[in-house]
């Protein structure tokens, strides 16, 4: 029987093609899963992150404000009106990957002035928000993170401290700065979980469009944020 070498070769042509495409779309499938499932562990990561920083947060604003009600402070009523913005703040919109600049500046304003209740003489607060804010996004609590950290670690009524929190927009960027003073015994009590969060939110809000610079150096430490649009 005589082979037709030509039909042969076209059905081998064919068979190869058809394992190729069938290979290839194996492939794109196997891609696609392996994304959406790396998608899933970014989602899901964020969404823990979020749920280790919200109780910490409110948990320091609640001590903060039970220390106005054992001294009996005539501002109380205005500071529970203030951490009720707060908890509104974090309960509705801190699930979201990005809000309003304005409600993250509103938030981080209540906060400081809930601190300003309870500094002492020998506390500097120096806040100040330069730039148009209308339109501008940020993640929940990316700042609010570093502004409750400068005042529960560098807040003393015992020895002379100065606070500084700035927040500054240009047309295509965010840029937060924050000092505070370290004093000897909190040294070996800080910890970068929080730190640690909001470097790994950026990492997935933000990918190659922020710079985060921590310093710790002569009893200062300070924050340099970044962010750009």
């Amino acid at each position: 029987m005589q082979v037709d070498v030509v039909s042969l070769f076209m059905l081998i042509v064919c068979i190869a093609v058809g394992l190729t495409l069938d290979t290839y779309q194996r492939l794109r499938i196997t891609a696609q899963q392996a994304a959406k499932a790396e998608a899933d562990k970014a989602i899901a990561e964020l969404s823990f992150l979020k749920a280790q920083i919200n109780p910490h947060f409110l948990f320091n604003t609640l001590n903060n404000l039970y220390s106005l009600a054992l001294t009996n402070n005539g501002a109380t009523a205005d500071a529970i009106l203030k951490l009720s913005n707060i908890m509104r703040y974090v309960t509705d919109e801190v699930y979201q990957n990005f809000v309003p600049l304005q409600s993250e500046v509103d938030c981080i304003t209540d906060f400081i002035d809930l601190q300003r209740l309870r500094a002492g003489s020998k506390v500097t607060i120096d806040y100040t928000v330069e730039g148009e804010i209308a339109n501008k996004k940020i993640p929940p609590l990316i700042l609010t993170t570093f502004v409750e950290n400068t005042f529960k670690y560098g807040m003393s009524n015992h020895q002379p401290c100065a606070i500084v929190i700035r927040i500054k927009t240009a047309q295509n960027s965010i840029a937060f700065f924050c000092s505070n003073p370290v004093f000897e015994q909190q040294k070996t009590t800080r910890k970068g979980t929080g730190i640690a969060n909001v470097q790994k939110r950026l990492e997935h809000l933000y990918p190659g469009k922020n710079s985060l610079l921590v310093s710790n150096e002569n009893n200062n430490y300070t924050v340099n944020l970044v962010l750009q649009d």
